[in-house]
């Protein structure tokens, strides 16, 4: 069997509620948006990502 690798397509901060997403075209995280505000959290913040040990990047061809 095929291993691939995915990667995290979303994410926000645990403290400030800042939320961004993988834009594919420029190749960077950008500011998600919510009823046409963006979800920028606290500009001071050191983000604290919920991305943790439970997000496995490994998929299985087939599963």
């Amino acid at each position: 069997m095929t291993a691939r690798l995915r990667t995290p397509t979303a994410r926000v901060c645990e403290r400030c509620d800042r939320a961004e997403r993988w834009d594919d075209d420029l190749e960077a995280w950008q500011l998600a948006e919510e009823d046409g505000d963006k979800l920028v959290g606290n500009p001071h913040c050191l983000h604290e990502w919920d991305i943790n040990g439970t997000f496995n990047p490994v998929v299985e061809n087939g599963t």
